[in-house]
């Protein structure tokens, strides 16, 4: 499974509602029941990400952060791992450069997490 592939699983698993498959908006995944299936924006990302950094013994601040956001979710925040990820995401600056992958990497994830049918705070959507 994709990088990405295990943040949409993380997400949508830990929600009480049932997500759609990576790259499909919930709304028009034909598979899930009509019953659970979440409206566009139904899955409170923040609620879901907050609940499980409360159970983390590491003071993480997922929202700024993409290293963070990774963990939170239980997955590898290593630097191949966020190469990989920006890789799969068709990231077209420099890997070398850190920071810059990484400021990136968490607004585009942020970004195809509500493509996918998270509810995402207005203030996250605006970085």
């Amino acid at each position: 499974m994709s990088i990405f592939g295990s943040i949409i699983g993380k997400i949508f698993g830990s929600a009480p509602a049932q997500a759609a498959p990576a790259g499909k908006p919930a709304a028009e995944s034909p598979t899930a029941p009509a019953a659970a299936q979440p409206a566009a924006g139904a899955v409170d990302i923040a609620k879901v990400l907050d609940d499980l950094n409360e159970s983390n013994p590491e003071t993480l601040d997922w929202r700024v952060s993409i290293v963070d956001l990774l963990k939170v979710l239980g997955l590898d925040s290593s630097l191949a791992a966020r190469k990989q990820l920006a890789a799969e995401l068709k990231f077209e600056g420099d890997t070398s450069d850190s920071a810059s992958m990484n400021i990136w990497l968490h607004k585009k994830v942020i970004e195809l997490v509500a493509a996918n049918g998270g509810k995402v705070p207005a203030d996250l959507l605006k970085k």
